[in-house]
């Protein structure tokens, strides 16, 4: 949060998530998930709190499927959240690869 009072873009990336797709362990995959979204997209949801003006875009780089443990060149899910509010929503079933390749785009 330090960072954004210096800077107009800061750029976050775990590996833990992706470092589970290639072991292919689903149970740890979850909980590097929740342990991201608790630890760090919390943390700046409740930071942003603070700012005039902001955007957050949480997305993976690439998927890693845990079947292929490999990245692939696939969709991926991604949410854009804003102080502007007014944000289009697609309906899509949730927020994981095959919803991604599912949701239509125009």
């Amino acid at each position: 949060m330090e960072a954004l009072k210096k800077k107009d873009f800061v750029y976050v990336h775990v590996e833990a998530p992706d470092e589970a797709g290639h072991m292919g362990d689903l149970r740890l995959k979850i909980e590097a998930i929740e342990a991201f979204d608790q630890k760090i997209v919390g943390v700046i949801l409740e930071g942003i709190k603070n700012f005039k003006e902001y955007r957050v875009m949480v997305l993976p780089d690439h998927p890693t499927p845990l079947a292929l443990r490999t990245h692939t060149g696939d969709p991926v899910p991604y949410v854009i959240y804003s102080s502007e509010g007014g944000a289009e929503k697609r309906e899509i079933e949730g927020f994981d690869e095959e919803s991604a390749k599912e949701a239509e785009f125009e």
